[in-house]
């Protein structure tokens, strides 16, 4: 079971101020109480040009988990992976936060605070290994009740990521949420739909009140 968080840094997290805006504060702190009262109230932090803002879209790109869809060629691709659960999350946030990448945005504050988050029980990864054992996929996000708010992924193999979402798919089961933040086109090949703002939020307390998957509790 996870730990009961300590009470959060005083911040009001109000995406209602911002109802055509997806950044919806900035400031605040990461530590751990923080971030997690953040993602039950719909917010996740995500630095700017030096500066701490939290992000609460507009559109928000979520996957059932019934609705993934499995091509018959990553399928096939799935098969020449195995899947592994918590066992590499510092290895699988730095590939993510390789600087090398189109985009990148985890500085060393990002994560620090999600390698804290995973030590008490709220972080987890989900990793992807070739027939050798070797890394070559994964990704990491929060698990709250019956959301789990994906942060970033990665691949170094040909749908390597996409079989960590496979993978992911499988310990939350059916009845829960995997938020992507934003929709891309790759994520809605794979089932990702956007949900309005106020529909993502108006779900969030049943959600995060639900129980863990089995294998975080």
């Amino acid at each position: 079971m996870s730990p009961e968080p300590l009470p959060p840094s005083p911040w009001d997290f109000d995406p209602d101020r911002w109802p055509r805006e997806d950044c919806v504060a900035a400031g605040a702190d990461l530590e751990p109480s923080t971030v997690v009262a953040a993602y039950a109230t719909g917010a996740f932090p995500m630095p700017h040009e030096g500066e701490l803002l939290w992000w609460s879209p507009v559109r928000r790109g979520v996957l059932v988990p019934s609705d993934l869809k499995v091509s018959r060629s990553l399928g096939r691709s799935a098969r020449r992976f195995t899947v592994t659960v918590d066992e590499s999350f510092e290895e699988v946030i730095d590939a993510c936060a390789d600087p090398s990448r189109p985009g990148a945005w985890i500085d060393a504050d990002i994560r620090a605070a999600y390698v804290e988050l995973h030590r008490l029980g709220w972080a987890h990864s989900v990793e992807t290994r070739d027939g050798d054992g070797r890394l070559v996929g994964g990704l990491y996000g929060l698990a709250l009740g019956g959301l789990f708010a994906g942060e970033s992924m990665f691949h170094r193999e040909r749908d390597a990521s996409k079989v960590a979402l496979m993978g992911l798919v499988d310990v939350v089961g059916p009845d829960r949420l995997v938020d992507v933040q934003w929709s891309t086109p790759h994520l809605a090949s794979l089932g990702v739909t956007e949900w309005p703002r106020e529909r993502y939020l108006a779900a969030l307390d049943e959600l995060v009140e639900g129980p863990l998957p089995d294998l975080w509790r």
